[in-house]
């Protein structure tokens, strides 16, 4: 059956990657209340190719709870005729970040360039591209052989930058509507070019802000400054209190609950094509990594809690001057988890500390924004056995398992609440430069992306 749908994805490819341009030209940014009606039109998008390509009961969904954002759809579809074959639950999303700051981008973020055989447009890689590329593998099964040759679901989500709250509530309210045997996720990353990679492991997170508060209003500088509280300054003292000058978080018992890598699993990260100094140099561009002492860097990417700030809100930031100290201060804050922490105690544990040290004369609330939970994966399963024959017969090489310092919350939903597996199959670059600017996908990954898809799903089959 592959070699049929191999054969249509080669013929189509250069349609195949018009069609994710077209995608991609969809400002699905699902952060913002003005691109409400993009992210609605990108999941029309979404649902339309569905039913063409042959799937059936194409649904986008609008009901259930709402997110803060006022709430995206997911897409679902289905073809369920493969009697006595597994069932896969296909998951990607077509929401993206906000393409800030513009004026680092090459080329406009949501007209799609074509340059140095990358694809350079928000959403390229995280993960529009991704998605097509499980579409555009179905169609080439359907098309080439009439029928696939396992049954499929699929649930794509317009959330997944913003906490996924709608997909987390559908899950839990429906399991019996995504019941399948394991789950496809394609929303991660290859270790190397050309080094086959399946994700089994994922941290976890919370998501918090942090407003202080000081004075009932703003104050003018001159005439109350020495007397009347700063919440800036405030905010300022309580983020320096949460890690030392070495990047050990302070807040106690947070490392309680760390489980440590296997030593199989270092042995097996030691011997991934790594060059820290090439890292720093060429992924991450600073003059020196950080970090805890005594952990190389993917230890402390891929296996190590973290505490990062994303962004401070407050106060005069115009052109010129004005001597105000605000009324309030905000600060971003997530911390990202790994096994066997949980997302509830470590946020009570991080609220109680910041409540602890805040200084005298303000008055400070956190609160969570959104959460996930962390996951690692076994990969004695047959569909991550599956998943390696086919990557080898597209890449001619043996898979490395790795795990991801970022986080995909749905992973630990389905494992929780559907009782499934996940393979987590992806084809971006570490360079790709998910959520910055010029993001892309290397065009070579998009198309052996899909041909590793159409056998992966050829050999579950089988």
């Amino acid at each position: 059956m592959s070699a049929g749908a191999v054969g249509y994805a080669k013929e189509n490819s250069g349609r195949f990657l018009e069609e994710l341009k077209t995608l991609l030209r969809i400002p699905s940014v699902s952060t913002t209340p003005e691109h409400k009606g993009d992210v609605e039109k990108a999941a029309e998008w979404v649902a339309a190719e569905l039913k063409r390509i042959g799937m059936e009961h194409v649904e986008v969904i609008h009901d259930g709870p709402l997110s803060k954002t006022g709430g995206h759809p997911l897409v679902y579809a289905d073809w369920m005729h493969a009697a006595g074959k597994p069932t896969v639950l296909c998951y990607a999303h077509y929401d993206v970040q906000p393409p800030d700051p513009l004026d680092e981008w090459v080329s406009p973020p949501f007209e799609p360039a074509e340059r140095n055989g990358n694809l350079y447009a928000r959403g390229a890689v995280d993960d529009k591209g991704q998605l097509v590329s499980q579409l555009k593998a179905l169609e080439a099964l359907h098309a080439a052989d009439g029928k696939l040759p396992i049954n499929v679901k699929v649930i794509y989500e317009g959330e997944e930058e913003v906490g996924g709250e709608r997909i987390a509530a559908f899950v839990r309210e429906h399991p019996e509507r995504l019941k399948a045997d394991f789950a496809l996720i394609s929303d991660t990353e290859m270790f190397a070019p050309d080094l086959p990679t399946l994700t089994v492991g994922l941290r976890g997170m919370i998501y918090t802000e942090l407003e202080v508060r000081g004075a009932k209003t703003d104050l003018h500088s001159g005439m109350y400054g020495g007397a009347a509280p700063n919440p800036f300054v405030a905010l300022a003292q309580i983020i320096a209190g949460l890690k030392d000058g070495e990047g050990k978080i302070l807040i106690p018992g947070f490392y309680d609950d760390v489980a440590k890598p296997s030593d199989d699993e270092l042995k097996a990260w030691k011997a991934l094509p790594f060059d820290e100094e090439e890292y720093r140099e060429k992924e991450v561009g600073a003059t020196k990594l950080v970090g805890e002492k005594g952990y190389s860097a993917i230890e402390r990417t891929w296996a190590r809690p973290t505490l990062d700030v994303h962004g401070i809100v407050g106060g005069f930031i115009g052109a010129g001057a004005k001597t105000v100290i605000p009324a309030k201060a905000t600060a971003k804050v997530s911390m990202r988890l790994v096994p066997d922490m949980t997302p509830g105690k470590a946020f009570a544990q991080y609220k109680a500390y910041v409540e602890k040290i805040k200084p005298e004369g303000v008055s400070v609330e956190v609160r969570l924004i959104h959460q996930g939970e962390p996951i690692v994966i076994g990969t004695d399963n047959p569909y991550v056995k599956a998943a390696t024959k086919a990557l080898k017969k597209v890449w001619g090489k043996d898979t490395v398992f790795i795990r991801s310092g970022g986080s995909i919350p749905i992973v630990g939903d389905f494992e929780k609440f559907l009782k499934i597996p996940s393979v987590m199959m992806g084809f971006g670059l570490p360079d790709d430069g998910l959520h910055a600017p010029n993001e892309k996908f290397h065009i070579a990954n998009f198309h052996r992306g899909i041909e590793s898809l159409i056998e992966f799903f050829a050999e579950v089959g089988v």
